[in-house]
């Protein structure tokens, strides 16, 4: 088997022949391209080749032409492929068919009013569609309370189930840790002033008034809201909510509105079970650490929380409620059409309603005590 070679045949004026013998193949030792690209002087107007003297070749002959004919086109310089083989000019053409992926260049550089404009037109589009989305979502509560449902039944319960009865074993977990950090906290300052038990007005309030509604809320913004978004995501990827649309169904009415009423009801039932375990979680700290008796520890918390503040966390567990079905539906139901927007879209529905929670148990907080 020969070596690969080349030979530059310069007889017709104006023209170059390159004349291709030997075996080219990945472990031979071609010669390089720079001699064929010194050649290509200005007066040359043609470039050929001859392969009758080519006994072999794989890919390291396109690696040696590539170079070769993209100098000649960027010269100017007409290019014939007809005497190489049949194969060699099929992969040519293919690899000119396809463009090189260009280099990553350097993110653009804006200057502060572009930027803050761009930030501007994002807001008026995001608050556009959400206003969009609300609209919709009022319109499908209206004709359901016209009777006409939306959505079917079983989904529903299915959602109710979802949120409730399966929330249950993560809320216990926090609610009680919750109440037992709330009791040692509290443990630790008034044992230095002989007012122990005043730990249970402490935890009781505690978990009333906030830590039970908020702690669920989170719990379930982290279980369900990202849920919620990832499952409408996919929907959205495998393009069956524009089959709803299609077929003249709401997707709004029909999935996003069970699953926010779903949210809606059992949220303020897994804040009552969370106080009520947070409470119980503060007592186990009472009855081993500060030598109160149980029904002491009790008797005392139920001297402290009044009617009117277990409804407050009822009604902010509530409020939450909604938020957490409205950003994670919102955030499914904006997902693009790939399997990383799925993921995008299921992060910032976390988000979204964890910051929902907070910005909205502050103003409630603040509106009740004013």
């Amino acid at each position: 088997m020969q070596q690969p070679v080349f030979t530059l045949d310069r007889t017709q004026p104006e023209a170059l022949l390159v004349r291709l013998g030997g075996s080219w193949h990945l472990h031979a030792d071609p010669p390089g391209p720079e001699g064929l690209l010194t050649a290509l002087a200005p007066g040359v107007r043609q470039l050929r080749f001859a392969a009758d003297e080519l006994e072999a070749w794989d890919t390291r002959l396109l690696i040696f032409l590539r170079p070769v004919l993209a100098a000649a086109r960027q010269q100017g310089i007409e290019v014939r492929l007809d005497g190489l083989p049949a194969g060699v000019q099929r992969l040519l053409t293919l690899a000119a068919a396809v463009p090189e992926h260009a280099a990553a260049s350097a993110p653009e550089r804006l200057s502060l009013v572009e930027r803050t404009g761009r930030r501007t037109l994002r807001l008026f589009e995001e608050s556009r569609a959400v206003r969009t989305f609300t609209g919709e979502i009022i319109h499908q509560l209206l004709r359901l309370l016209t009777g006409r449902a939306p959505f079917r039944g079983r989904d529903f319960f299915a959602f109710v189930q979802t949120c409730g009865a399966e929330s249950l074993p993560i809320v216990s977990l926090i609610a009680a840790l919750v109440g037992v950090i709330l009791s040692f906290v509290g443990a630790v300052q008034l044992q230095m002033f002989g007012a122990q038990i005043y730990v249970a007005n402490l935890v009781g309030l505690g978990m009333v008034l906030e830590m039970g509604a908020l702690m669920s809320g989170v719990i379930v913004a982290g279980r369900i809201g990202a849920s919620y978004a990832a499952q409408l995501g996919t929907m959205q990827v495998n393009e069956e909510i524009d089959a709803l649309r299609t077929m003249g169904i709401s997707p709004v009415g029909f999935l996003v509105l069970p699953r926010m009423l779903a949210l809606m009801l059992m949220l303020p039932l897994l804040c009552i079970y969370a106080d009520v375990l947070g409470i119980l979680g503060g007592s186990l700290i009472g009855v081993t650490m500060l030598d109160l008796s149980l029904v002491e520890y009790l008797e005392q918390t139920r001297k402290t929380i009044q009617l009117s503040q277990v409804g407050e966390g009822l009604l902010k567990s509530s409020v939450f409620g909604v938020l957490i079905g409205f950003a994670g539906c919102l955030r499914g139901m904006q997902c693009g059409r790939s399997a990383l927007a799925v993921g995008e879209a299921t992060t910032s529905a976390v988000v979204t309603s964890i910051v929902l929670i907070v910005v909205s148990d502050s103003f409630i907080t603040y509106l009740l005590y004013r």
